[in-house]
Formats: structure tokens, C-alpha cells, sequence
């Protein structure tokens, strides 16, 4: 009998956070100390094809297995776990509700009634949560509370809940990538007033997720079918190598800064790789911009203070500068490690790859 899915914010003492993705298993465990945090633990161990797809546990038995591995392989002993699902497969809304309402009659509004009006699929078939943020007075002079509704499918949580099970361990915590990246970042996003808004760029494997904040909540968010791997596979295609999961090849590129037609330019006639994987990267941009300015001419008074890139794509050489260009807007690689300071081997996690780290940190984070 698989437990009841308790809390898309729930609580774990546990400090012990596990990523699960289409390439890569991540696992994390941090601890309190007085400076700070202190980073006990972290591994990677990669994913075969066809186990995770489009953001769900494809097999169970083998992603349990790969989660055994990372554990033993970071020598982390645990029974209960923080991890996070895609937003892909996520609803996340802000609603207004009536102030006056006891905790009771919001939970009930909330949870049986306006999350029916939000949702794409059938109220019954998802797991969803809230969260009070504040209070404030409508146009109309009513005082109302700020409520973030967070819903995904009971059928994506079931899995993830009998996979750790088939692990041997127990989901304490089972949030929204986002909100764990979110949580990495924190200090950064407190600079920002109420009317500066952060765009969060998740740049994995196989899709980038976009996400809208504004004063630490997501307001919008949007998955683009653009990753990594469409970035390598263009890549690899254009130099006549064969396809691979491995990132070594797109990892030890040099994002261009020159102009798009850069077939022409003297920069890349000589790289047709680098032209292949520029087109790529153009039409991800192209999709942020769209993303951006759908926001914007729906909310007054606001305006893109800054983005954030994150995710194993986020930390590719020159992509900061290159957005910065092509976007006007000021953009930069998260370091999480940097951000915590926590120490670590910096030849093993040089700055290429610390934008990947900001979700399975974030989860390990979780009430530490």
C-alpha cells in the first residue's frame, strides 16, 4: 500500500536532499554549524537512457537502484529524504481569497474549490497544497490573503513515493524543482524590490524551465522542450561525432558573442559545431524573450530586474554575457556552492558546473 502524499511544503530535519533527472541522480547532505552550512556530502551517478523521460520515473526498479548507488557511493545513511518533481508536470498559482475566513474554511475553499478552477486535469487525479503569504486590500477596499496553490498529478507523486519506497527510504519533503532553486538562491532575491521581478532560467538535460519571481514567489512559469542535449546533440551533428549523454563536448565550449548568422562570421566558418549549437541556443533565447514580455504586458508596474541561470546548461561559458547582449538585460550563473560557502574540491566543481547544483542543495537545505 503506497502512504498518502502528505505535503508539497512539508518539513525535514533531515538534511539529506536527492535530485532525480534524465541524466543524472544528485544527492546532498548539509548540517548546521555556527558559521553556517557545512556540505558533509555529494555525488553524481548517471542515469542510463529511457529511465527518466519528460520529467517522470519512467522504471522504478532502476531508479531505485541508481538511488541506492548515489547513497552508498556518498556514504549518506538515511530513511527519509527531501526531493522535487518538474514543473512541467506542476500548477503553481497565486490566488486571492477572503481575509475573514478561519483556517479551516480556506483550507476548504482552497483546496476543494479553487483548485478545480485551476487545474487542466480532473481535481481527483492531483495531489495539491497551499501556502498563506500575506495579507493586503484589494481595488475594491476588501482586505484578502494571498494564497500560493502548488498541484501536481497524484499519478507522478505515486511514483516517485514507490520508488524511494522500492529504495528503502521515505519522501519527507516533495516540492517543485523551483521552489528548491528558489531556496538556493534566497539571499540574492531579497536585493530585489516589489517591483523588480527575477527571471529564473533552469536550463536541464532535456527542457529549460522559466520561471517569474517576484519577492521570493514564483508568479509565472513555463517549460520549454529546449535542453542540453538538444544543444549537444546539434553539436556533435555538425562535427560528424556520434550522439552521446555525456555533456564533456558542449562543457567545453565557448558560447559566441558575435552575431547569429554566424555562419558568415569568421568565428564559427571554421566551428560548424559551434554555428549548430548557436541556433539552439538562439531559439532558447528567442523563447525567453517570448516568455518575458507575455509577463510583462500582463503586470503593471513592474520590470525584469535581473536573470538568474541555473541548471547543467546554465553555467555555460560566455551564456551570461550572451543573454546580457541579446536580452538588454543584466544576467548571471548562480554559484550555489559560492552563495552557501561551502567548501568543497573546486578542481571537481569548477564553475561550469555549479549552476547544476542549485536544486539537490536546495533540497538539502530543507529546515537545516
Amino acid at each position: 500500500m503506497v502512504k498518502s502524499f502528505t505535503s508539497l511544503f512539508g518539513k525535514s530535519n533531515k538534511g539529506v536532499g536527492i535530485e532525480l533527472a534524465p541524466q543524472c541522480v544528485n544527492v546532498a547532505r548539509l548540517r548546521k554549524q555556527r558559521q553556517g552550512l557545512k556540505l558533509d556530502a555529494l555525488a553524481s551517478v548517471p542515469v542510463p537512457e529511457g529511465i527518466f523521460v519528460d520529467g517522470q520515473i519512467a522504471d522504478p526498479p532502476e531508479m531505485a537502484k541508481i538511488i541506492q548507488q548515489a547513497l552508498l557511493e556518498s556514504k549518506i545513511k538515511a530513511s527519509k529524504v527531501a526531493t522535487a518533481v518538474a514543473g512541467r508536470d506542476s500548477i503553481v498559482r497565486l490566488i486571492p481569497i477572503p481575509a475573514e475566513l478561519d483556517d479551516k474554511e480556506l483550507r476548504e475553499m482552497v483546496l476543494n474549490h479553487e483548485a478545480g478552477l485551476y487545474l487542466p486535469y480532473p481535481r481527483e487525479e492531483a495531489d495539491v497544497d497551499y501556502q498563506k503569504l500575506g495579507y493586503f486590500v484589494d481595488e475594491d477596499g476588501i482586505e484578502k490573503v494571498q494564497v500560493l496553490l502548488v498541484a501536481t498529478r497524484k499519478e507522478i507523486t505515486d511514483t516517485y513515493i514507490k520508488t524511494f519506497e522500492q529504495a528503502g527510504l521515505q519522501i519527507d519533503v516533495l516540492e517543485i524543482k523551483s521552489f528548491a532553486l528558489i531556496r538556493t538562491i534566497r539571499e540574492q532575491l531579497r536585493q530585489f524590490g516589489p517591483q523588480e521581478a527575477v527571471v529564473l532560467v533552469d536550463i536541464e538535460f532535456d527542457s529549460t524551465e522559466i520561471a517569474i519571481i517576484v519577492n521570493g514567489v514564483p508568479q509565472f512559469s513555463r517549460t520549454v522542450p529546449i535542453g542540453t542535449y538538444q544543444m549537444q546533440t546539434a553539436l556533435a551533428k555538425a562535427m560528424s561525432l556520434p550522439a552521446s549523454r555525456d555533456m564533456e563536448l558542449l562543457r567545453g565550449m565557448t558560447v559566441s558573442l558575435h552575431p547569429m548568422d554566424g555562419e558568415k562570421t569568421g568565428v564559427t566558418q571554421v566551428n560548424p559545431g559551434l554555428a549548430a549549437m548557436m541556433r539552439v541556443i538562439g531559439e532558447l533565447t528567442d523563447e525567453l524573450r517570448r516568455s518575458i514580455d507575455f509577463y510583462l504586458n500582463q503586470s503593471e508596474n513592474l520590470e525584469v530586474a535581473q536573470i538568474f541561470l541555473a541548471g547543467v546548461g546554465g553555467g555555460l561559458t560566455q551564456l551570461d554575457e550572451f543573454l546580457t547582449q541579446r536580452l538588454s538585460l543584466p544576467t548571471s550563473q548562480i554559484d550555489p556552492i559560492g552563495s552557501l560557502s561551502l567548501q568543497v574540491d573546486e578542481e571537481k566543481y569548477p564553475p561550469v558546473l555549479r549552476p547544476g547544483l542549485g536544486i539537490v542543495l536546495g533540497l538539502g537545505m530543507r529546515e537545516v
